[in-house]
């Protein structure tokens, strides 16, 4: 087993929680040059054995104290460790999502984080960055997917990046990991494996770049940089992955079975993955690829095979089938004092959008399925399980189903469908 996180939790009832005032918004602090070096420092182990290299584009172009927005893909923890050794020394803050923060409040403000919620909008956010680069004249680090990759390929990113860009009028530079993913992937229950990591460091836009261009055309630049594909890059750099719990948990991303089209009886054990209806078994090679050990191969691409059920899941909205109804355990925050365990409930999902009936009726709680263009939704959150998450600007719930199978890649694949056939809809209107 790799790094612990856990968070900070406490048995609460729900109308307790609601009482607690919404803490007053404060300003991003700039990152001191001493936590700046504890990150550096505290880098190293893991970059040292991970052998890492980086290779940097264009960077010339930036001035030594000229603050820049940095977009960075999201595929692990380490993540923060390249970004806190290739920028050394520059000062940056951190776009981190609130639960971050949780326990450790002072701490995160002292390491330059700026808080936000994850697919939701925030009205605070982009002042909160601006102020960072004109104001305290320090760089920005963004994860502009906002959740770490399920299957190794780019997430959606928010229309709204373009826009963000033009505003800030700085800089922008993207970094993009290599091996991240392959080393430590989410469904692997923080499980590392032995594989090289190195990340490309390039100058994408100047400022004048971003003031010619629309926020359209910036979001197309920035979408060409975030086109990546873990397991294909594993393939084609001979990335041989020899531990035996490789495909341990690859049920979370591969729920549906391609053969008999079960889903929720996928089980990913050791080097194999198995449905338990029809018993047709797979091996996840040491070079990344699906082989059936008997008859056809469906997809020897985890993508590919993630794809699919996308698809699937698509036909399912379409032609009005699709339904989640699952008991849950309910989580919420509405501070970063800790997490409040208030109790249980029901999350349904449908067309409508979703729906949480919980603590003995005293949560009603529905969410428009134009509100976001994807989902919080995470593996073994904080240790505790598989997690979905919903909510607005007064609370956040932390979802945890207690039945139902592998249902949270599922339910991210529908949310971000339904918001694209929303969309459709609202142009035809």
């Amino acid at each position: 087993m790799g790094l612990t996180m856990k968070i900070k939790t406490r048995a609460s009832s729900y109308q307790q929680v609601m009482d607690i005032p919404v803490p007053a918004h404060r300003k991003p602090m700039k990152q001191l040059f001493l936590f700046r070096l504890i990150l550096r420092i505290a880098s190293i182990p893991d970059l040292f054995f991970t052998r890492f290299k980086c290779t940097k584009i264009g960077m010339e172009r930036l001035g030594k104290k000229q603050p820049c927005l940095i977009l960075m893909n999201h595929s692990s923890f380490i993540d923060l460790e390249i970004a806190s050794t290739i920028l050394f020394p520059r000062p940056f803050n951190i776009v981190c999502t609130t639960d971050g923060f949780v326990g450790k409040n002072w701490l995160m403000r002292l390491l330059g984080c700026i808080p936000t919620k994850k697919f939701m909008q925030d009205v605070n956010l982009v002042r909160d960055m601006v102020y960072a680069t004109k104001t305290l004249k320090s760089s920005v680090l963004m994860y502009p997917e906002a959740s770490y990759s399920f299957d190794g390929t780019a997430t959606p990113l928010p229309d709204s990046l373009g826009k963000c860009i033009k505003l800030m009028g700085v800089p922008v530079v993207v970094i993009q990991t290599q091996g991240a993913f392959s080393r430590d992937p989410l469904y692997n229950n923080l499980q590392k494996r032995k594989v090289k990591v190195s990340a490309t460091m390039q100058y994408v836009l100047s400022p004048e770049d971003i003031a010619e261009k629309s926020a359209a055309e910036i979001n197309e630049i920035v979408q060409s940089h975030f086109a990546f594909d873990g397991f294909k890059w594993q393939q084609e750099n001979q990335v041989r992955i020899k531990e035996k719990f490789r495909a341990d948990c690859l049920n979370r991303v591969l729920y549906k079975c391609p053969n008999c089209n079960t889903e929720g009886k996928m089980v990913g054990k050791g080097i194999h993955l198995t449905c338990h209806h029809c018993l047709k078994q797979y091996e996840l090679t040491e070079m990344g690829y699906i082989k059936a050990l008997e008859g056809e191969t469906e997809f020897e691409h985890v993508p590919d095979w993630y794809q699919w059920e996308r698809e699937c899941v698509k036909a399912e909205l379409e032609n009005g089938t699709y339904k989640l109804d699952v008991p849950v355990k309910i989580y919420m925050m509405v501070d970063t004092k800790c997490v409040y365990k208030v109790g249980e409930g029901r999350l349904t999902h449908t067309v409508e959008g979703f729906s949480l009936q919980g603590c003995d009726g005293a949560i009603d709680y529905k969410q428009s399925p134009k509100s976001s263009y994807s989902l919080y939704s995470d593996y073994y959150w904080y240790e505790i399980g598989d997690m979905i998450s919903i909510g607005d600007d007064r609370a956040q719930f932390y979802l945890f189903p207690t039945e139902g199978g592998d249902i949270v890649a599922k339910t991210r694949l529908a949310a971000e469908e339904l918001y694209k056939l929303v969309a459709i809809k609202r142009k035809k209107a």
